[in-house]
C-alpha cells in the first residue's frame, strides 16, 4: 500500500508537469536566495514564473529540508 503524500509535497507532482522541470531544479534555483526570508524566496521563484501557490510550497520544503533560511558562508 503506498503512502499519500500530503502538505506541500502534494503539490510536486502538478509543479513538475506544469514547469516540465524537476523539483530538484527548483532547489537549485532557491540556492541562488538561501539567506533571505520566506517571501523574499516565494517572490524570486514568482518573477522566474512560478505560480504564488507553488513557489510557497517549494520554498516551505527547500527551508524545512535543505536549510534554506541560512546563508552559506564560506
Amino acid at each position: 500500500m503506498s503512502e499519500t503524500v500530503k502538505g506541500p509535497k502534494s503539490y510536486f507532482p502538478s509543479i513538475e508537469q506544469k514547469y516540465e522541470r524537476p523539483i530538484a531544479a527548483w532547489f537549485e534555483e532557491l540556492e541562488a536566495v538561501r539567506g533571505e526570508k520566506h517571501m523574499q524566496q516565494v517572490e524570486f521563484l514568482k518573477r522566474l514564473g512560478v505560480g504564488h501557490g507553488h513557489a510557497n510550497a517549494l520554498v516551505h520544503v527547500f527551508r524545512a529540508e535543505h536549510g534554506g533560511g541560512e546563508a552559506v558562508t564560506e
